[in-house]
């Protein structure tokens, strides 16, 4: 007779994690398996190295900015293997945390790969585990389109783990992955082209965003080029000559591939076991993370619902409050807060201008307010802030913040504390501002900019 689980989670990222260690605090006897590292993208691959780059990449910029407020500093270099060296040490040290806080609940830890192999049956490492839940949280991987050469590329994954800074470097892709690293390497000192097929980055943002984001991107030195994309990538000694759709040719030292993630959902018998799947790889699941197949559940980016770490991770609280506590837990879409950490740094939580003008026509005041920030009129930087509220003028109600600036993520947590509350723009205005601060502007706002 072999061993029987209440849970058996294959993938141990950001959502996994938490619903198998929340899932054996109750109790419950639970497995995880994983045949990449712990803690999935968001610790090893994502979120965490990203934002410890991002850091690396201001310090230049902070030294050239210092001189107007008397300090006599230089920038005299850059050392990627120290950095590489160092962000290593810290992922490793979180691999180990995130180790011990499965074991601490009774979590097992598997390591290898887990496929489905019939109804309550798991197969990792010839072995059957049979369970009566099987969580499917495998996440998502970096998709490259399918070209000549697209092999010589890079993806998010590799750059992670390349020897060598590159001097000229051509980044492919529109979204934030794309423009967050383009970011890093000009701050860097890289040669950095963004190169984007559409007629404006960062697709899903409110299109004001959009174009203030391309603009000071562009300031700060990125060349950025729409409408364009690769089509072919050849080869030329250490050299990768890029052929483009209009034409021309760019050369550079390395490519990289940012043109979106796909669900990782292959090789897990999915298919067999009669698990629905959309087009493009994702799993279909419910609210309550229930697949087509009962007993089989997923959540995370696996299931297309918004590819972020909180998102996963407030899942996993909700499937473990549904499956084994009170089941009185839902996950609202609605409100979620996000930071794009490419520089300078965007902030937003709820709708668009243009989806709120859709959702409520005639019912829409914009608020917007655009500065340069106090630091830069010492700084001798042109950098420029932008912040927006939307409004439901009928119900004085808050349907959109954003903000592209310095701290911009920082300031925007806040900001979703108080929409969740569902803050008023009166209330808004009732709020004594911090002085002097950029985050002010958000409730000293009083004049329409706009009505839709």
């Amino acid at each position: 007779m072999s061993e029987q689980y209440d849970l058996v989670v294959i993938g141990a990222g950001s959502g996994g994690v938490r619903a198998s260690r929340m899932a054996a605090a109750t109790g419950a006897k639970v497995a995880v398996i994983e045949d990449m590292f712990l803690g999935g993208t968001c610790v090893n691959v994502g979120c965490v190295p990203k934002k410890l780059f991002v850091y690396a990449s201001q310090f230049k910029g902070h030294i050239e900015h210092a001189s107007g407020f008397g300090v006599d500093a230089s920038f005299n270099g850059f050392d990627w293997s120290t950095l590489k060296s160092n962000k290593d040490n810290e992922i490793n040290r979180l691999n180990g945390i995130y180790e011990s806080i499965l074991e601490g609940p009774g979590v097992e830890i598997i390591r290898g790969r887990g496929t489905i192999a019939g109804p309550g049956k798991v197969e990792v490492n010839g072995k059957i585990l049979e369970t009566k839940r099987i969580l499917i949280a495998t996440g998502g991987w970096p998709f490259k389109p399918d070209i000549p050469g697209g092999d010589l590329a890079m993806d998010s994954n590799d750059v992670f783990a390349m020897d060598t800074l590159p001097e000229r470097i051509v980044v492919v892709g529109g979204g934030y992955i794309a423009v967050e690293f383009a970011g890093i390497f000009n701050g860097l000192g890289c040669d950095t082209q963004l190169l984007y097929r559409g007629d404006q980055i960062l697709r899903g943002f409110d299109n004001e965003v959009r174009r203030f984001v391309t603009q000071e991107v562009a300031k700060a030195g990125v060349k950025i080029r729409t409408q364009t994309d690769v089509e072919r990538i050849e080869e030329d000694g250490d050299e990768k000559i890029c052929h483009l759709s209009d034409g021309s040719t760019l050369r550079c030292d390395l490519v990289m591939m940012a043109t979106g993630r796909k669900a990782k959902t292959s090789n897990l018998g999915l298919e067999e076991a009669g698990v629905e799947l959309r087009k493009n790889g994702s799993i279909v699941a419910n609210e309550r993370f229930e697949t087509s197949v009962p007993g089989i559940f997923a959540l995370g980016d696996v299931i297309d619902t918004p590819a972020l770490t909180p998102v996963a991770l407030e899942q996993g609280m909700v499937f473990v409050d549904q499956q084994f506590g009170e089941g009185k837990r839902t996950l609202n879409y609605e409100l979620i807060p996000t930071a794009v950490f490419c520089q300078p740094n965007i902030g937003t939580v709820g709708i668009s201008e243009e989806e709120a003008g859709e959702r409520h026509p005639g019912d829409i005041d914009v608020y917007t307010s655009e500065f340069r920030a106090l630091k830069h009129t010492l700084s001798g930087s042109s950098e420029r802030t932008l912040m927006k509220l939307v409004v439901k003028r009928s119900e004085d109600r808050i349907l959109g913040a954003h903000m592209v600036g310095d701290e911009a993520g920082e300031i925007m947590q806040g900001i979703a504390i108080a929409m969740q509350a569902g803050a008023t723009k009166s209330q808004f205005d009732a709020t004594l501002g911090i002085h002097p601060t950029g985050a002010e502007e958000f409730v000293t706002m009083r004049s329409v900019t706009r009505e839709l």
